[in-house]
């Protein structure tokens, strides 16, 4: 008995050893796999491009959906996308798939073919597929299954791509032109590139979560009026007056969380423009950044990833479904009629209307989001933009990040306060809505960090 009891005991520790060498396997990766760096040469191509905050949010949701699809054949933690998103129906059975492959080099390499099937400039992806693919054979993973994991990649971007053609995006160009209402209250195009709007019609595009663009309405605008007591008019003057007394933090707050795709500088008769990263970028850039210093798993990461892309996506449609429902007049374009004809934001105003803060909307949501999925509390550093002049900035949580990035429009001088809190509330309700089905689809939050 007492050799049978030892036995028992010496499989019950072997088995445990195994088991926590397996988990320890499973939480770790190497970091040439790590799906940030995939996502960072994605958003590198969306910065040469030019590509606008809404369309570059729909980019990102799409480049992880065949990653997320991958990832959900080997983990049955990992709910279906179909059970998130309404609409989605893949083509492609991935986890029919008989060959002999790496789920995680077939993963990785699916955010970037579906990229390179989809940007403008996809081709320059080429270089960093064939980095990575470099990278994997120095590991000594057998050619066959390097070869298979890519046609595995290429065929879950292939149904996202496919799925991505059924959003309407399509049709946009067929779309009526938008031309600006006349009428005193109403935007209209700003100094200095005078910018036609950008994607006035993007309320049209299919929805990833949301039922519809208006399903998260926020509330009635503040009526315009030039009247120096009325309401509008104060909060004008409020932008104008904290314009002229701005702290050198308010400044560097204003400038981190810029994010504006193409800005000109001009010099007399020459101009120069620059380019950054967008909103959903930064937002983007941020997830993967937690998502390591949380040391979450390959899978949860990737799962993370695609959560926060749905996200943006949705905030932008709803973002823009109410800026071009009320065309609002910015603050520089009613200064310089009304106050002082010399007056200019920090920022270069964005070329589209001014309800609600876009800015305010989608990082709302995400902070929502990351927090029911990391926890409150959750101290990072931000290096997002360091690549484009900025230094770096530290947080206490998501909530914090969302609040700053929102007031910094104000500060910036391109929105009004109104608009930053009304957008604050909107993206809090898309968030709302998401998280109440990622809880219906079976998706929980990940591991916290210190766990």
């Amino acid at each position: 008995m007492k050799r049978i009891l030892q036995r028992l005991v010496f499989v019950i520790l072997l088995f445990n050893a195994v088991a926590g060498l397996a988990q320890q396997r499973a939480k770790s990766f190497p970091d040439y796999m790590w799906p940030g760096h995939a996502l960072h040469n994605v958003s590198m191509v969306m910065v040469h491009d030019v590509v606008s905050p809404p369309v570059a949010a729909r980019y990102y949701a799409y480049c992880m959906l065949g990653a997320y699809n991958i990832v959900n054949a080997h983990d049955n933690n990992v709910p279906l996308l179909n059970k998130l998103i309404k609409s989605y129906s893949p083509t492609h059975g991935i986890d029919t798939v008989k060959m002999a492959y790496d789920y995680r080099i077939a993963s990785y390499y699916s955010i970037l073919e579906t990229a390179k099937l989809m940007l403008p400039s996809g081709f320059l992806i080429k270089d960093d597929q064939d980095a990575f693919i470099t990278q994997v054979k120095k590991t000594g993973i057998k050619q066959e299954v390097i070869d298979n994991s890519i046609k595995v990649g290429q065929q879950a971007a292939i149904d996202a791509v496919n799925f991505s053609k059924g959003d309407r995006y399509n049709k946009l160009s067929a779309l009526k032109r938008y031309t600006p209402l006349q009428g005193e209250g109403y935007w209209y195009p700003t100094p200095p590139g005078y910018f036609e709007a950008v994607e006035p019609n993007w309320r049209t595009i299919r929805t990833m979560v949301l039922d519809t663009a208006t399903q998260c309405k926020p509330a009635p605008l503040t009526p315009f009026s030039k009247d120096s007591t009325s309401a509008f008019y104060k909060q004008v003057k409020e932008v104008y007056q904290v314009s002229k007394k701005l702290t050198d933090d308010q400044i560097n707050q204003a400038l981190f969380w810029d994010c504006n795709p193409f800005a000109i500088t001009t010099s007399g008769h020459m101009s120069i423009g620059y380019k950054k990263i967008s909103p959903g970028g930064h937002w983007m850039h941020i997830t993967a950044l937690v998502s390591k210093q949380a040391k979450l798993t390959f899978d949860e990461t990737i799962c993370l990833l695609t959560l926060e892309g749905l996200t943006l996506m949705d905030s932008f449609i709803a973002c823009w479904e109410e800026k071009f429902a009320t065309n609002r007049i910015r603050p520089e374009t009613f200064i310089n009629r009304y106050m002082d004809v010399k007056w200019q934001p920090i920022l270069q105003t964005p070329p589209f209307p001014e309800y609600t803060s876009g800015h305010s909307v989608v990082s709302a949501a995400s902070a929502e989001v990351l927090t029911y999925m990391l926890g409150d509390n959750f101290k990072y550093e931000d290096d997002t933009e360091l690549p484009f002049g900025s230094g770096k900035r530290s947080f206490n949580s998501f909530r914090q990040a969302a609040d700053e990035a929102g007031m910094s429009r104000f500060y910036g001088g391109i929105h009004y306060i109104e608009s930053i809190e009304t957008g604050s509330t909107q993206g809090k309700n898309v968030a709302g809505y998401i998280i109440a089905r990622m809880k219906e689809a079976g998706v929980k939050p990940c591991i916290k960090q210190g766990k």
